[in-house]
């Protein structure tokens, strides 16, 4: 899935589009990469000096690529919207820094009267960065 599909799907749009691409996805498992760059608005604030990837724009990015499975789901509304509704066990282990390449990478765990239940990773050159369990509730479309 490329920028432009991704851009069908998410609501999200500068400065808070954080998924680059879709590498794989299917109803069960999806794969995302986000390019980690100086130029994004939080690095001048996050920390000036020794810019770190603020712990909550990578549970944002992992939330954005769950989407990639949760769209594939027989239940979800075309033109629909997928809220985060709930984070259970997040871990963040080592910083994200610009210049990485995060891959996000999950598995669909539960998905039953449009609430979703997803295991994500976020991972830099495969060293596991950040882990979390993400519960989404689905909204159709009006």
């Amino acid at each position: 899935m490329d920028i432009r599909e991704i851009l069908k799907v998410l609501p999200h749009r500068y400065p808070f589009l954080l998924v680059d691409r879709v590498l794989e996805a299917d109803e069960r498992r999806f794969k995302a990469l986000k390019n980690v760059t100086f130029n994004e608005p939080h690095f001048q604030g996050h920390f000036p000096g020794h810019p770190v990837m603020p712990g909550v724009l990578i549970l944002e990015a992992m939330a954005q690529a769950a989407v990639g499975a949760l769209v594939r789901q027989p239940g979800f509304p075309q033109g629909g919207l997928a809220f985060l509704a709930g984070v259970e066990g997040a871990r963040f282990r080592r910083p994200v820094y610009p210049g990485d390449t995060l891959i996000l990478e999950g598995e669909l765990l539960a998905f039953r009267r449009g609430v979703g239940k997803v295991a994500v990773r976020a991972l830099v050159e495969g060293e596991e960065r950040a882990s979390a369990t993400l519960t989404f509730v689905l909204q159709g479309a009006s």
